[in-house]
């Protein structure tokens, strides 16, 4: 058996399983791929150049043995390797942070938020934070700012601060416990947030995958809402208090855009193309929020 018939072989058993995927990959071809190739201490390049290589019995045998935990524990792969990739980065995760997924990686590294930065900026914030993993491609694509990185989860902090001393930034991002806006001082020339958003019909039906996560992180309604908009009723009543007058919030809401709207029909926002389309990720002015 050669690299690849192993990796075809454990995507077979991971789709004939129905685990369900959306942490880092997005199919069994793709999770059968990254976890082979770690099981076996190999780069997550390797295949392509290493397609043919045999595979000893040995190295089978650890490959069925973390396949089979993937398939009985229904955790994300990332928990297993306690590895997670956002834009060619490498970031620790563990259960005490949900895998970090966030399209406004994809925003910070193709340049799309830049001409919204006012030349003055020098502060960010990164708020709902988790892992860091955020902040942290932030002071790597803006050297200029000065980062604010904050969560409610003292455990996600912690497992931040793994990351942000990894990336040897401790000295650009203050790591920083607060619930919402509470806590943090400000005035900011930019805040980014990818906030607790699901709604209560889904938070109902997540699969197991998504269950492991904590649902601190994912679960919207934590006020009594139903339409997961809770923590950012409050985000957008508090923000204008904590931006500079040419700040931008830019906020994930993922597939809650309707709920969104319905909450705020009135809010002037821009919604900016990701690679899941025009409907995961909103940008408001200082001015539009000062407005509603």
């Amino acid at each position: 058996m050669t690299l690849l018939d192993l990796v075809q072989a454990q995507a077979e058993r991971l789709a004939d399983a129905g685990v369900v995927f959306g942490h880092g990959t997005t199919n069994a071809y793709d999770e059968a791929a990254w976890l082979v190739q770690w099981a076996l201490d190999l780069p997550l390049d390797a295949l392509h150049d290493e397609a043919g290589r045999p595979v000893t019995a040995s190295e089978r045998l650890v490959v069925d043995a973390l396949i089979d935990r993937r398939i009985r524990s229904r955790l994300p792969a990332a928990y297993l390797t306690q590895q997670a990739w956002l834009q060619g980065v490498a970031f620790y995760v563990d259960e005490r942070v949900i895998v970090p997924r966030s399209f406004i990686a994809e925003l910070i590294a193709d340049a799309s938020i830049d001409r919204w930065i006012a030349p003055t900026a020098r502060r960010l914030l990164d708020l709902c934070t988790g892992n860091g993993s955020l902040a942290i491609l932030a002071a790597m694509a803006w050297p200029e700012l000065r980062i604010d990185a904050s969560d409610l989860s003292e455990d996600a902090l912690a497992v931040a601060r793994i990351n942000v001393d990894a990336h040897q930034l401790g000295s650009r991002i203050n790591l920083l416990r607060s619930d919402g806006l509470q806590r943090v001082e400000g005035p900011y020339d930019l805040i980014l947030c990818n906030p607790p958003y699901v709604n209560a019909a889904s938070m109902a039906a997540l699969p197991p995958e998504y269950r492991a996560e904590p649902a601190l992180a994912l679960d919207g309604n934590v006020d009594g809402g139903q339409d997961g908009m809770d923590f950012v009723r409050a985000l957008l009543r508090e923000a204008p208090r904590h931006m500079t007058d040419d700040a931008v919030l830019v906020l994930e809401i993922g597939n809650e855009r309707e709920h969104f709207e319905r909450a705020f029909p009135r809010l002037p926002a821009l919604w900016l193309e990701t690679s899941a389309g025009p409907d995961q990720v909103l940008l408001l002015t200082r001015e539009a929020l000062g407005r509603d």
